[in-house]
């Protein structure tokens, strides 16, 4: 979870100021954007590429946390004369970053207006426009796939929201639980916010390019996610209108109201606790990731046509660094500490020796332990400091270690927990039985796409086998409360991980892997 530090504007604050303005309100990822003027150059050009990557990366690791590039910017709508070289430059990029050691830990990518999905609703319609589809989405998606990282798409409700012709809900715009939805006819999936309606037009816009997920949920539809989605924008304007020329070139904004106040604080807050409680999957794919960057951290009176052009007023922050409005990043309080994988493995030996040494308790990760594996520096460094900034009551400068550690307010699924436990079927009570709590469990949010014929987890083909990994979902995706292991009797607590064929229970409802970081997450291009 993170900002857009956007800069066109005159009166913004100093650099300093704004990075302790950064820290003060718990936001610990930045995204800071670059012309699209670079991009031609970079794909004409390896040898510019790699000095880009060397000047505006390289020398910033890994003092500064980097993990990712954004080559360009809503390059299809901002620089159109661009689309047909913005994959090349994308691979020129990576190339760069392979060759300095770096592709592993810094992924590639270009922010896409969600304007490139050419039909939206219903959301099992969602395809991508037919002059990019196949041209520049698909071989951008191979990229994307071949090099682990994520279709990035700018996804902004309060458009569609704001188009009269749209007739959409407040709250299901904003995301407001207990909204009266909107259901796919197609698919008979139901949408409680835009937001997901808009994410699962853009996977279902990625399975028409052959990028749908390896296994099939209850209804049929792909639930693996091949190719995970980042969201580099998203936001909510407080005031003004849609001009001409604005974020969608054409449209003009009606006098509706949908720029409010109390508009843009009910979205950014919903999104943020979604993100922070890691409720972040959508009706296709329930276990999906959100990384969201909020658009932007100060309105920007350089933009549009105005102080009544919505395009000035995204913003969290006046100038003055006052609040627009209440948020709060720090998911009620909670944090945790993890290990920076871009100082290598010898500054992590250092951190983790130092945090056992110190107050930790590392006995964990010792061999045969419960968090021994995976046995690396990384997994086991995340678990040490994580361990001492918890022992030491989150004190400020106990999560640094030289800068092998970082502060992050997003329960991290790399964080092994040594007090574990998994939610598993009781074969006495019968098959019948079994198949009503599985229907259950399928039905009421547990990820059942990996016991689908030909998943991971499909074999062993047994009512036991498949209802302990149903049960075990639902439990896990839960946080393992009280009650939430029962299943009328069918189902138990086990405190051992339970393996099943070839299938290892998941200990936490894991999310797609991804590393929140401090003061910086993409540089780009």
């Amino acid at each position: 979870m993170g900002v857009n530090y956007g800069v066109v504007a005159d009166n913004l604050p100093d650099t300093s100021s704004v990075v302790r303005l950064l820290k003060d309100n718990g936001i610990t990822m930045v995204v800071v954007m670059m012309p699209n003027e670079k991009v031609a150059d970079a794909a004409r050009d390896p040898s510019i590429a790699g000095d880009w990557v060397w000047n505006q990366v390289a020398v910033y690791l890994p003092a500064t946390q980097i993990n990712g590039v954004a080559v360009g910017n809503e390059v299809f709508d901002m620089r159109p004369d661009l689309t047909w070289v913005l994959v090349q430059a994308m691979k020129n990029v990576h190339a760069a970053l392979k060759n300095l050691g770096l592709a592993d830990s810094v992924k590639v990518t270009t922010p896409i207006a969600f304007s490139a999905v050419d039909v939206s609703f219903p959301p099992s319609d969602g395809r991508f426009r037919p002059d990019i589809a196949w041209s520049v989405m698909k071989p951008m998606l191979d990229f994307l796939d071949q090099t682990g990282s994520s279709l990035s798409m700018n996804f902004y409700p309060f458009f569609a929201f704001n188009d009269p012709a749209n007739q959409i809900n407040r709250d299901y715009a904003v995301g407001n639980p207990n909204n009266p939805g909107v259901q796919d006819p197609m698919t008979g999936l139901m949408y409680s916010s835009l937001l997901d309606a808009q994410r699962d037009a853009t996977y279902y816009a990625m399975a028409k390019l052959g990028f749908s997920g390896s296994s099939k949920n209850s209804l049929g539809l792909p639930r693996g996610v091949p190719v995970k989605q980042s969201v580099p924008e998203s936001g909510w304007p407080s005031r003004g209108q849609v001009k001409k020329g604005g974020r969608l070139g054409t449209r003009v904004g009606s006098d509706g109201g949908a720029a409010t106040v109390a508009n843009a604080q009910a979205y950014i807050n919903n999104l943020i606790n979604r993100v922070l409680s890691g409720n972040t999957g959508t009706p296709l794919h329930p276990d999906a990731d959100m990384d969201v960057y909020i658009f932007a951290l100060f309105n920007e009176n350089k933009k549009g046509s105005g102080p009544d052009d919505i395009e000035q007023n995204f913003g969290l922050f006046y100038p003055n660094m006052t609040k627009v409005y209440e948020f709060d990043f720090h998911g009620g309080g909670a944090s945790w500490c993890v290990a920076n994988a871009a100082v290598g493995d010898q500054r992590l030996q250092a951190a983790l020796d130092f945090a056992c040494g110190n107050g930790a308790d590392c006995s964990a990760i010792q061999p045969g332990a419960t968090c021994f594996e995976p046995n690396t520096k990384l997994a086991h460094a995340s678990f040490a400091v994580n361990s001492y900034y918890q022992n030491k009551g989150r004190a400020p400068g106990t999560c640094d270690f030289d800068g092998a550690a970082f502060v992050t307010f997003q329960e991290p699924d790399e964080i092994c927990d040594p007090n574990a436990s998994w939610c598993v079927a009781n074969a006495a009570v019968g098959d019948q039985r079994l198949q009503t709590a599985l229907d259950w469990a399928c039905g009421h949010g547990a990820d059942c796409g990996p016991i689908q014929p030909g998943a991971k987890c499909f074999d062993p083909n047994t009512k036991v086998a498949h209802a302990s990994y149903a049960f075990n979902s639902y439990y896990q995706r839960n946080r393992r409360a009280p009650g939430t292991c029962d299943f009328a009797g069918t189902a138990s607590v086990v405190f051992q991980a339970p393996k099943i064929g070839n299938c290892v229970l998941p200990w936490k409802s894991r999310r797609q892997e991804t590393t929140p970081i401090s003061d910086g997450s993409y540089a780009a291009l």
